[in-house]
């Protein structure tokens, strides 16, 4: 089981960010907290494996809490949800020792694929990366919503459909070959076909 706590001084967002969480199976929050401060007390006390943290809260904010998990909890992952896309805030927090930078508008699906890909190491920290998060949909919602699709997963149907292998997606997207891999079961799940020559031609049917 993974044990994560997340720090966000919005209740609203931390409840929806734990409900998120908690539909996947080997997934457990142990709390939402509003500060760095009320964190790191928890901590004294409880082991997680993963802090989520907001970058702007009161008493102790997410670059402290950064610097306050290197040094009394080095094995505990730190990433940071942030409504910034600024590339020197990342930097402060790469050069800090977080292990992932996730914009909170980013899709639901992006954090969950950063929190097991940080655990396993095959987490490519890059700026380029979180910029992507911030980028359009590339197709109308309505496969979205039909097919179920996320925004990732339909960037990675659109680039197979062109031709691209698990390595050029990998190194396109700054992910690892894994989790392109983790993404193309899913996408095959959903669309029910079960071969790469089967997904790009219901791709092709789909006329994106």
């Amino acid at each position: 089981m993974i044990r994560i706590a997340i720090a966000d001084d919005h209740k609203l967002f931390a409840k929806g960010i734990q409900s998120l969480l908690e539909e996947e199976e080997d997934f457990l929050v142990c709390g939402t907290f509003t500060n760095g401060e009320e964190l790191m007390n928890y901590l004294t006390f409880n082991k997680v494996n993963v802090v989520l943290t907001d970058m702007n809260m009161p008493n102790m904010d997410g670059l402290a809490v950064i610097s306050a998990m290197k040094k009394k909890h080095p094995r505990t992952r730190v990433i940071v949800i942030s409504m910034y896309d600024d590339e020197s805030i990342f930097k402060k927090c790469q050069k800090l020792g977080a292990s992932a930078y996730i914009l909170k508008d980013a899709d639901p699906d992006e954090l969950i694929y950063t929190i097991k890909e940080v655990l396993d190491g095959s987490h490519v920290m890059s700026f380029q990366k979180v910029l992507q998060q911030n980028k359009d949909d590339y197709v109308d919602d309505a496969f979205k919503v039909k097919f179920k699709l996320s925004k990732r997963e339909l960037q990675i149907l659109i680039m197979i459909k062109n031709g691209k292998i698990n390595r050029e997606i990998a190194e396109e997207l700054h992910l690892s070959q894994l989790t392109v891999e983790s993404h193309r079961k899913k996408i095959n799940s959903k669309l029910g076909v079960s071969s790469a020559l089967e997904l790009v031609k219901k791709a092709m049917e789909m006329n994106f």
